[in-house]
């Protein structure tokens, strides 16, 4: 697999932004969607969107949006749509919504977590009206994506993700050519795979410092400057001590859709896991805790309720 990289710098290029693309479309505007969305107004693109939440769609306009009524409207008036959609279902929706409503040439940025037999769905779809869709899932969360902390994974056609350069700098640090269709959501469950075990081992370990007496804050800033240190040690560390599991970046029932794409790749790949597996049962406990709303740091909750504090020994 040939990939091409492209990191962002925070100072602007000349390409920073493009002639041809000036406008940009939202189907989605949930807590990736409206952070890519406000990133993109910062860079200087006229941002359209739509999303059937009120609030969100408030938010929106707010942040300087132009809020559309229905997700027709945002077809017919843009370059370039970034879905950022929940289920396979919103998917065929979008997807009808824009054989009707796009215009040939159209680009689709598809950023959501989802089956690549899905998104083949659409993509063959759309190709026969002429619109062009990518696989271009991400890597980070709510948070990292407000900070502009984003890697897009893009798959597809090249010529059209080159064209996209601009587009993917004004929200994202770096964006990856990882060559045909759907390989971008096959690095991404290999990404989450990841994800997913060292948000649980942070949560361990992290544990056992508090056991120790060591504070959750001082052990993050420690141990992320050392062999043990992590991504998800530095952004999901810092959630697991006084409850921020509760502003959620990454809620757990979305989490487990994407827990579910990961266990059936392994089984259709033959593929061993016991690590990821172990996983599975503290993320399954976090629902039954009642933190399906909660962020996935969430696993630090668990993880102290399996468990009570030693007592001190006698003599």
């Amino acid at each position: 697999m040939k990939t091409k990289q492209t990191v962002t710098s925070g100072a602007k290029t000349k390409s920073s932004k493009s002639k041809s693309i000036q406008t940009v479309g939202f189907f989605g505007l949930g807590i990736m969607g409206s952070a890519m969305a406000f990133n993109l107004m910062q860079a200087g693109f006229k941002v359209y969107g739509f999303d059937p939440s009120a609030d969100s769609a408030e938010k929106f306009k707010k942040a300087g949006g132009i809020f559309c009524k229905t997700a027709k409207e945002v077809a017919q008036r843009v370059d370039v749509i970034i879905t950022s959609l929940p289920s396979p279902g919103a998917l065929r929706v979008s997807t009808e919504i824009l054989e009707k409503n796009g215009r040939p040439g159209l680009l689709i940025i598809e950023t959501s977590t989802l089956d690549i037999k899905d998104k083949e769905v659409a993509r063959a779809a759309l190709d026969k009206v002429g619109i062009h869709l990518l696989d271009c899932p991400l890597s980070g969360t709510g948070a990292q994506a407000r900070n502009k902390d984003l890697t897009v994974y893009a798959s597809g056609q090249s010529q059209a993700i080159k064209r996209l350069a601009p587009v993917f700098e004004g929200f994202s640090k770096a964006h990856f050519d990882l060559g045909q269709f759907g390989n971008g959501m096959k690095m991404k469950l290999m990404a989450n795979l990841l994800v997913a075990i060292h948000n649980v081992s942070t949560a361990e370990a992290l544990l056992l410092g508090e056991r120790f007496g060591i504070p959750i804050d001082t052990a993050v800033k420690v141990l992320s400057d050392g062999a043990g240190g992590s991504r998800m040690l530095q952004v999901r560390g810092p959630m697991m001590q006084n409850e921020g599991w509760l502003k959620a970046t990454m809620k757990i029932d979305v989490w487990q859709k994407d827990m579910k794409l990961i266990s059936q790749a392994l089984v259709d790949m033959n593929t061993p896991a016991p690590l990821f597996n172990s996983t599975v049962a503290l993320y399954n406990a976090a629902i039954g805790l009642g933190h399906a709303e909660s962020d996935t740091a969430a696993v630090y909750d668990v993880l102290q309720r399996m468990s009570s504090k030693p007592s001190k020994k006698k003599g």
